[in-house]
C-alpha cells in the first residue's frame, strides 16, 4: 500500500493499494473524502499515475450524472406503466426519499404512492426503471406471487437489473 497522494490541492486525497492477487483490474471507490484505488502489484509507477487519473475522472463523471427530480421520476414511472404494464396501473405520486436504508423502493397500493431510495440516483437508469416497474407492479399485485413476477418480467432488463442489485447486496429487500 502506498501513502496518500497530495500533488494537486484541488483533487481529493488518494490512497493506492497494490495487491499481488489482483492481476488485471483496477478499481476505485470513495472512503470518506479519500479515493482508494486498487491496482495490481506489478504495475509501474507510470501505469499507476495513468490509472489514478483515469479512476478519478470516472468517479467525477459518475458524481456529475444528472439525477432526475421528482417530477421527472413520476413522468418516467407513468411511461413505464404504459409501456410494460399496458396502463393497468396509474401511480398517484412518485418521489425520491432519503430515509430508506433497507429497501430501494416502496409503494402504498391503497393510495398509489411510490417512493424510491435516493441511493438509486447515481446508478444506471435501467436499474431505476426496474425498481419503478417493480413498485408499479405492486400497485396491481401487492404480493410477490407468480402473477406479480410475470408483470415485473415484462421489463426486458429485469433479470440484468436484479443481478445488479444482487451484486449491490440488497435485491431481496428491495420491495
Amino acid at each position: 500500500m502506498s501513502a496518500s497522494k497530495a500533488a494537486d490541492p484541488s483533487r481529493p486525497p488518494v490512497k493506492v493499494v497494490r495487491s499481488a492477487r489482483r492481476r488485471k483490474t483496477v478499481t476505485a471507490y470513495r472512503e470518506g473524502e479519500t479515493v482508494v484505488v486498487l491496482l495490481p502489484a506489478r504495475m509501474s509507477r507510470r501505469e499507476e499515475d495513468h490509472w489514478v487519473a483515469t479512476m478519478l475522472e470516472r468517479l467525477e463523471r459518475r458524481a456529475r450524472r444528472v439525477v432526475p427530480g421528482d417530477a421527472e421520476l413520476e413522468r418516467r414511472a407513468r411511461l413505464l406503466a404504459r409501456r410494460y404494464l399496458e396502463g393497468m396501473v396509474e401511480p398517484r405520486s412518485v418521489r425520491w426519499v432519503g430515509n430508506m436504508r433497507s429497501r430501494y423502493g416502496s409503494c402504498t397500493p391503497d393510495d398509489g404512492t411510490i417512493r424510491l431510495s435516493d441511493r438509486l440516483a447515481p446508478w444506471p437508469p435501467w436499474v431505476r426503471d426496474y425498481v419503478l416497474v417493480h413498485e408499479l407492479a405492486h400497485l396491481a399485485v401487492p404480493d410477490h406471487s407468480p402473477a406479480f413476477w410475470r408483470l415485473v418480467d415484462r421489463y426486458p432488463l429485469s433479470e440484468r437489473a436484479r443481478g445488479f442489485l444482487i451484486a449491490k447486496g440488497m435485491e431481496e429487500d428491495e420491495d
